[in-house]
């Protein structure tokens, strides 16, 4: 009976397991569709970060050229900087997980 015990709690654990794995993999998914979907606004923010655009454009703030209540989060020196630096220790972290976590194929 002691057997039958272990073994009913060693199935218990593993659906907990599975349904954990389940729910974060379904949310990972999601997360990835939408960090699929919006490569090219980061693209073309780091494109825009630094131009001459982008220089004309914090001059023109600097000097009072544009509406007081224009929202200006681009023409800060750390905005898009530090989402260009957060997206690649993103992509640095889901390389070394893609790599850590390989798990054999399905069995047959």
């Amino acid at each position: 009976m002691d057997k039958n015990k272990e073994q009913i709690a060693r199935i218990q654990q593993m659906e907990r397991r599975l349904n954990r794995a389940i729910a974060a993999v379904k949310r990972l998914s999601t997360a990835l569709d939408k960090w699929e979907a919006i490569q090219d606004d980061i693209a073309q923010l780091d494109k825009y970060y630094g131009s001459d655009a982008w220089h004309q454009d914090f001059a023109d703030d600097e000097s009072g050229r544009l509406p007081a209540d224009l929202k200006r989060g681009v023409l800060s020196e750390d905005g898009i900087w530090n989402l260009l630096t957060d997206c690649k220790e993103l992509n640095e972290r889901m390389r070394e997980l893609g790599i850590k976590n390989e798990y054999p194929s399905p069995r047959n």
